[in-house]
């Protein structure tokens, strides 16, 4: 499984922005999708999870209800829409995957599939 991130950039307090992690490779219906990021000093932390097939999704606490994660089949693209950005926002933002959709877990050691991350700055 191949991950390629985009969408990152400077944004002020309040705004929004979208991620896309284009995905290729096989079984894609047997994956669970997700996103973690990596803010500078501090340890990679869990934002969101979807399973690819069925859609089940699973938030951090401090992005749920701003945070929204979604796929697209057709377009093989897993997207994370994030608003009323804030400054604790700001970090490297990884896609990853990992082979089995029956449960998301929020610890980056069972997610064995990465994409190179993108940078999102939220300015105060």
């Amino acid at each position: 499984v191949q991950l390629q991130a985009s969408g990152g950039g400077l944004v002020q307090t309040g705004g929004s922005l979208r991620l896309s992690c284009v995905v290729s490779g096989r079984n894609l219906n047997s994956h669970g999708m997700g996103w973690f990021r990596q803010a500078p000093g501090k340890e990679r932390e869990f934002v969101a999870a979807i399973t690819w097939r069925g859609g089940s999704t699973r938030y951090a606490d401090s992005v749920k209800g701003r945070f929204t994660i979604s796929r697209d089949y057709i377009n093989d693209t897993m997207y994370l829409r994030m608003s009323s950005l804030k400054p604790e926002d700001t970090a490297v933002y990884y896609c990853t995957s990992r082979q089995g959709s029956t449960w998301l877990p929020i610890d980056s050691n069972d997610y064995p599939y990465w994409g190179q991350g993108t940078q999102v700055t939220v300015s105060s």
